[in-house]
């Protein structure tokens, strides 16, 4: 792991498993971490999960026995007021929960505390960071470092720049997060970053598809993994949580003025207001027992065909998803959100994707994904036309 430039003190707001794998990278960096929870028990679940993950650490290898020791004992410390713990650190880490009013009220107790050379992050993933820093009075140090689940594996951290935000402080995130071993990516401060809002229709075309009844959960997910993906769209959903998903693409939905693109899925409402949530409840759109998941054929309708009467093609549903994700990436580098280059590196490392999509598209060719959006734009399904309109910037670098 790489190195940090200097030790620091890093102040870790929320124990929970975000906030315990931060806390956690940050201690493996040879940081001293401050770890701050309003429940004194989540400290102590949380120093509970840090142990739990450096004793792997030490199990395969990768960390010494007597340094995961230290850590824990000699570099973690119990922060169990906003105040004390803004006043030590040199960087702090909010990891609460996605609720604005809350992380406003804590970026408020931080600001009034911490010198004025503290970096104050959020790890929020869906809420505005703009808004957040907006409740300091130094909205310039205030950036997004978004963490992916599980934090202490996952290589990515998107470094999301507020409207405010100075290019200082974006220059810290980098090298705090180089420090910490990650791959860090830039974006603009816009509704679900790079990587929840190019993936999302990952997942909502592969409902879509199945909503019409043009394929299975099964035979998408399939399709999906055969073609190189780690994961298909339904096992995925399973595994992080329907509810989780689901509120991401109802937060993406009303933050872009309910485009259809982004409506979220019947399914999956019907699905969490039965209470079956995926792996967590042992039913989703799999059924989960003592030796894995059981058929999904009973939770979509039978059938799966496409408008020809003949069951769609691997090759279909899989250039469905990917001219998707290719037509959201286009859109989002037209409004400035990220380049081209960390996109990809951002679909890749934080959603494990076997190409990011303008490599995907390169792959293709531009004619070609251009040719097959128009195609499925005419195909008449609902919102067809507005789902796969081609995005101006991919008009602009497509030639003919």
């Amino acid at each position: 792991m790489t190195a940090a430039p200097r030790p620091m003190i890093v102040g870790v707001v929320g124990a929970g498993t975000m906030g315990a794998g931060i806390a956690q990278l940050a201690l493996q960096a040879g940081h001293e971490v401050l770890l701050n929870d309003l429940d004194e028990a989540a400290i102590a679940r949380g120093r509970d999960r840090i142990a739990s993950g450096l004793d792997r650490l030490v199990a395969k290898g990768r960390m010494d026995a007597d340094e995961a020791g230290a850590a824990l004992v000699e570099r973690l410390r119990d922060a169990h007021g906003l105040d004390t713990l803004a006043a030590e650190a040199d960087v702090v880490i909010e990891a609460a929960l996605e609720d604005l009013d809350l992380k406003r009220t804590i970026f408020r107790a931080l600001d009034s505390a911490a010198p004025a050379s503290t970096l104050l992050a959020t790890n929020t993933s869906a809420l505005s960071v703009t808004e957040i820093a907006s409740s300091t009075q130094r909205p310039e140090r205030v950036v997004g470092l978004h963490f992916f689940n599980p934090a202490p594996v996952m290589a990515l951290i998107e470094v999301v720049q507020g409207e405010l935000t100075s290019a200082a402080t974006m220059q810290a995130g980098l090298e705090f997060s180089g420090g910490l071993g990650k791959t860090a990516v830039t974006c603009r401060d816009a509704p679900g970053f790079i990587v929840n809002r190019v993936n999302r229709p990952f997942t909502l075309e592969a409902l879509r598809m199945v909503d019409a009844g043009q394929a299975t959960v099964e035979s998408i997910d399939s399709a999906v993994e055969a073609a190189g993906y780690p994961m298909g769209p339904f096992r995925l959903m399973d595994l992080v949580g329907i509810d989780v998903n689901l509120a991401v693409a109802r937060a993406l939905h009303e933050a872009f003025d309910q485009a259809p693109r982004f409506r979220p899925s019947p399914r999956q409402e019907e699905l969490v207001a039965a209470g079956r949530l995926g792996r967590k409840t042992g039913s989703g759109f799999y059924r989960y027992g003592a030796d894995g998941p059981a058929s999904g054929e009973a939770n979509h309708p039978a059938g799966g065909r496409g408008p020809s009467g003949e069951p769609l093609a691997e090759a279909d549903i899989v250039e469905r998803i990917e001219l998707a994700i290719i037509n959201e990436a286009y859109h989002a580098i037209g409004e400035g959100v990220c380049s081209p280059e960390d996109a990809d590196i951002a679909l890749k490392l934080g959603a494990a994707h076997p190409h990011g999509p303008f490599e995907r598209a390169g792959m293709l060719g531009l004619r070609t994904v251009v040719e097959a959006l128009a195609r499925l734009a005419a195909s008449g399904e609902m919102d067809a036309r507005e789902r796969f309109t081609v995005a101006p910037a991919l008009w602009g670098m497509a030639t003919f």
